[in-house]
């Protein structure tokens, strides 16, 4: 009987289309870890190192290149704008998209398939850059930390994850709300902020790795340096030294560093999120 069992066994393992599925993600993984790899091995590369062979593993470990990042880029200031911007405005969305997705979801406002409809769409229109310069303009908050964090507070892709998700919790919940006399405020904060983690969690990182990464908003609203943000001002700080690439990709990485630590501390809840999903689809 084990006899043959074995050669199954065996053609089992050689399967070609597994094989070729295994060849394919082995690619994809380099191609995607391969960029990174890069930057970490530049970051810590001295500039002679780096202009006799870019590619090549360091010869020896230059860490003074972040002490130099950070020091000569202004980064305490700079990042500290970067943080206050990500967490005002990712915050306030979170908490007023999570009213407005309930009241949507469970159609306590009238035409609320209309305002999911409208929400759908403008996933897919360009940004109206000409008409928001001109509204941000005429209202006084042209180069201004709270006109620029404005910029942020729609978000049509947060509002579509978290209307479908709070469609999956049960509206026998909302039911033995109204029996108790519960308030819409205490209803969603009591009930659905904890049945919506994975959600929320999913759509606050979105929203913070956007307001963090953006730079065609911060260089259109944003002329004081003061006011710059983490990107924004590494354009000033590659200007000045456009030719170091090893303090560059220092600075790039220390740039990435907070919101890659953001992902994994969340990442469970989105895990979370997927699978509950999965579950009740």
């Amino acid at each position: 009987m084990s006899a043959t069992l074995m050669p199954r066994s065996r053609r089992r393992r050689l399967d070609p289309g597994r094989m070729v599925a295994y060849v394919f993600l082995i690619v994809m993984a380099i191609i995607y870890i391969a960029p990174m790899v890069m930057l970490v091995l530049t970051s810590v590369k001295t500039l002679p190192d780096f202009n006799k062979s870019p590619v090549a593993l360091p010869t020896e470990f230059a860490w003074s290149n972040f002490t130099e990042a950070w020091n000569k880029a202004n980064f305490p200031r700079y990042l500290l704008n970067t943080i206050v911007y990500t967490v005002v405005s990712a915050t306030i969305f979170v908490i007023t998209g999570t009213f407005l997705s309930v009241a949507i979801a469970r159609r306590f406002v009238r035409g609320g398939g209309l305002m999911f409809t409208l929400f759908l769409i403008a996933l897919f229109l360009p940004p109206a850059m000409i008409p928001q310069f001109q509204l941000i303009l005429r209202l006084g908050l042209y180069n201004n930390p709270i006109g620029y964090v404005m910029l942020f507070l729609v978000n049509p892709i947060g509002i579509v994850i978290l209307v479908n998700y709070i469609r999956t919790i049960p509206i026998e919940l909302d039911e033995a709300a109204a029996i108790e006399g519960c308030g819409y405020v205490r209803y969603v904060i009591q009930i659905v902020l904890p049945l919506a983690k994975p959600a929320i969690a999913t759509v606050a990182v979105l929203h913070a790795i956007g307001v963090w990464n953006e730079l065609v908003l911060a260089t259109i609203y944003l002329t004081k340096a003061d006011y710059y943000p983490i990107t924004r001002g590494l354009i000033v700080f590659n200007g000045v030294y456009g030719s170091n690439w090893p303090v560059i990709a220092a600075a790039v990485l220390m740039i990435a560093a907070p919101m890659a630590i953001f992902f994994v501390f969340m990442q469970r809840y989105i895990i979370g999120g997927v699978t509950a999903g999965a579950v009740k689809g």
